[in-house]
């Protein structure tokens, strides 16, 4: 859980990749060991954290690639497509 708050905020993806992991690791040691370790909990909460910055941060990645062409596209081809509307 420490990992996955860093990962929101020291360290983005580096935090949040190794949030995940070692949140796997956690949940299923806590599973192999017949729920006598404790801990669930915040595991599940590191493998959340991490896992939403990681889908936060590849949606940000595909706008900002995928902005500059959809208005490249628009720049070139806008008077045709707002011509071709009725």
């Amino acid at each position: 859980m420490i990992l996955g708050i860093l990962g929101w905020t020291v360290l983005p993806l580096l935090g949040s990749i190794i949030a995940v992991v070692t949140g796997h690791m956690a949940k299923n040691e806590i599973k192999n060991s017949r729920e006598q370790l404790g801990g669930d909990g915040m595991a599940l909460a590191g493998l959340i954290l991490g896992y939403t910055n990681l889908t936060l941060g590849l949606c940000i990645c595909v706008i900002i690639f995928l902005f500059p062409a959809v208005l490249a596209g628009f720049w070139t081809f806008g008077d045709q497509i707002f011509n071709a509307l009725p």
